[in-house]
């Protein structure tokens, strides 16, 4: 008589709005033993609590880091599953621990992040938000929003979610240009798209620009207080990519420092109601971009 497979012990984690379960492909996980975390949790000494026994971790966006400091405390985990880019995991590490890192690069855009870019642009633009809550509050029209038409929109990365955003900003009737590295300039240039002169120029000229760049050890930081001291007074920045890309509390100095204050969109900073700033890291993902292929494969944008 064969032996039947052993019951696997996977642990999900950062499934803030507990969705995975609701997903068809979880039930390929029917007959193992699974523990959803719905929190999110930094602290090394608690997750190598938590995850002690585990053997599978499957790992939503980049919410976790998997270094050497947590593989060394989890002596019976054997495989990580990720979907996209995987700059929070320490592959090297991995290899030492025997642990197999498992990720599907699609060549399937991140099309709510395109969704939401835009949406956070006319939020801003409009002061929808702003005009909805004073609205309930009993006062009509209390702002005059800013049209899109005729305004530059500047694109800091011309890829997949750039080259999607800057097609949309000429379906508005925008004025593009575009920045980034040579393959983007390039890409850009073949689109029929306006390069800048400089990379300072983007930010002078640009009326709304959008930041579409990956997150690694080039870009970590790439924008700073002197890129936004370069910003019309009445600019959005919207950052739909990472929160890292622009240097920790630059956008709150610019608050205190800039008047009149130039406007900002960011899911993941924080600001007084004097600085315009759309939290919206739950919109990054929908139900359909978190499977792929009917396996549970998490959204990284």
């Amino acid at each position: 008589m064969t032996d039947s497979p052993r019951r696997l012990r996977v642990s999900i984690l950062d499934d803030y709005r507990d969705v995975v379960r609701t997903l068809d492909c979880f039930s390929k996980l029917q007959g193992h033993d699974v523990t959803i975390w719905n929190d999110s949790m930094s602290d090394a000494e608690v997750l190598a609590e938590r995850l002690a026994d585990a053997d599978v971790l499957v790992l939503l966006r980049e919410r976790t880091k998997v270094d050497e400091a947590l593989l060394g405390r989890l002596p019976k985990l054997k495989l990580i599953s990720q979907n996209g880019h995987i700059p929070h995991i320490d592959l090297d590490a991995c290899t030492r621990h025997d642990v197999i890192a498992s990720s599907a690069l699609t060549a399937r855009p991140s099309y709510p992040t395109v969704e939401l870019t835009w949406g956070l642009i006319l939020s801003a633009m409009r002061d929808i938000p702003f005009e909805s809550a004073a609205l309930r509050e009993g006062r009509w029209q209390s702002t005059v929003g800013l049209g899109l038409r005729g305004r530059t929109l500047g694109v800091y990365g011309f890829g997949r979610l750039g080259s999607m955003v800057a097609q949309i900003g000429v379906a508005f009737g925008m004025e593009l240009l575009v920045w980034g590295r040579e393959g983007s300039l390039e890409r850009a240039r073949d689109a029929g798209f306006r390069v800048a002169e400089s990379r300072q120029a983007l930010f002078e000229e640009s009326d709304v620009l959008s930041v579409h760049l990956r997150l690694n050890e080039a870009t970590t930081g790439v924008i700073g207080s002197d890129d936004l001291a370069l910003m019309k007074p009445t600019a959005l920045l919207v950052n739909t990519s990472r929160a890292e890309l622009i240097q920790p509390g630059e956008l709150l100095r610019q608050n205190q420092e800039r008047i009149p204050l130039g406007r900002y969109a960011a899911p993941e900073e924080v600001a007084d109601a004097a600085l315009y700033l759309a939290s919206a890291r739950a919109s990054y993902v929908t139900g359909a971009s978190l499977t792929m292929d009917g396996a549970l494969t998490p959204l990284v944008v």
